[in-house]
């Protein structure tokens, strides 16, 4: 090869080398760690407002139904939203057919009356024939039975009529209480009968809420605590806690307690709520609530430890308040704990931390 040759070749050559090294060098920033926020695990007071919600319900709900079966339904006189006293009519059925069986039962009755006076009086008349001979003891022995038989039949008859007039006034659907009606389901013609509910009522027009509690803050709450309640427009109204529960469900671990609200239009049974019970601040170990992650195996957060590498920590969680959640059990006061992009790091994985927030 000549030195012409060589000069020609080597600048290509270089080209080559060049264009290898570039396509092996890692992209920029390959080894920059990823910026994650963090917090700093601090004793601070917490259990000032314990925030939980939960479905407005009825303080006691009534159901309305009619105590007869199988007769129609002629009118309704109320209708859903109206408030009525205990006693207020509420529907009527129909009673022609019951006023058709009364007039029968009264012309029974006195028909029996009849027949009962008749046989008193023949059986006074063969009294008085008694061990003459005149009569036998038989004869007269049966007209004593007749006697007593068509009275017998007069009760009857008596009994019959006070069952019908009883069910006259049943003919009338009237409140059980005073209150509210929630729903109305009858209407004109349908058959009434003691299965099917014609109306229900809020007593008294009473509503209370019906709050889910995390079974770990069952222990703050009691009955007469104080409650503020904000419903769905935005108010809030005072409330107290009327009872908790005395049990906790197995599936959601959470436990209920009614508040009691005030009679108040806006409030409306089937709508939601939140509340706010008042607790003593108590200094604990807390987190933002954005530093704790839930899966299935439970709560857990993402600490950083020494050489900015971050680990998976699992935790237990107590009260709320203020964005801020109690940690029962985990990392100690000081440690660092990531407030964002814990699904996006491994262990292991080195993070570049940025301050935020607490």
């Amino acid at each position: 090869m000549n030195a012409r040759s060589f000069a020609l070749i080597a600048p290509a050559a270089l080209l080559a080398l060049a264009a290898c090294s570039k396509s092996e060098a890692p992209p920029p920033g390959a080894d920059t760690p990823r910026a994650v926020p963090f917090a700093v695990v601090a004793r601070q007071p917490l259990g000032a407002g314990i925030s939980v919600n939960g479905r407005l319900v009825a303080r006691e709900e009534a159901a309305v139904a009619s105590q007869l079966s199988g007769y129609l339904v002629a009118r309704v006189l109320v209708d859903q939203d109206a408030f009525v006293r205990a006693g207020q009519p509420l529907a009527e059925l129909d009673a022609t057919l019951l006023r058709a069986d009364i007039a029968q039962s009264r012309a029974a009755l006195a028909q029996t009356r009849v027949a009962a006076d008749k046989a008193e009086q023949e059986a006074s008349r063969v009294s008085s024939l008694d061990h003459t001979g005149v009569l036998s003891d038989e004869a007269i022995a049966q007209r004593r039975l007749a006697a007593r038989t068509a009275h017998a039949q007069v009760d009857q008859s008596q009994a019959q009529l006070s069952a019908q007039l009883v069910k006259q006034g049943l003919m009338v659907v009237r409140a059980p209480v005073s209150g509210r009606i929630l729903t109305r389901t009858v209407r004109p013609g349908d058959v009434a009968s003691p299965s099917t509910v014609m109306f229900t009522m809020a007593r008294d027009d009473r509503a209370e809420l019906d709050a889910e509690i995390p079974e770990e803050l069952l222990g703050g709450i009691h009955a007469g605590d104080h409650a503020r309640v904000r419903l769905a427009s935005g108010r809030w109204v005072d409330g107290t806690v009327r009872l908790v529960a005395a049990q906790v469900d197995a599936q959601t671990r959470l436990g209920r307690a009614r508040i009691l609200l005030p009679v108040d239009r806006e409030i409306r049974p089937g709508g939601y709520a939140r509340a706010e019970l008042a607790g003593k601040p108590v200094p604990v170990l807390a987190v933002p609530e954005a530093a704790v992650s839930y899966d299935g195996n439970g709560a857990s957060v993402t600490v950083i430890e020494a050489g900015e590498k971050v680990r998976r920590v699992a935790v237990k969680t107590g009260a709320r308040g203020g964005g801020m959640i109690e940690l029962t059990q985990g990392p100690p006061a000081g440690t660092r704990v990531l407030t964002g992009s814990q699904d996006f790091v491994l262990d292991g994985e080195k993070v570049q931390p940025i301050r935020k927030g607490r």
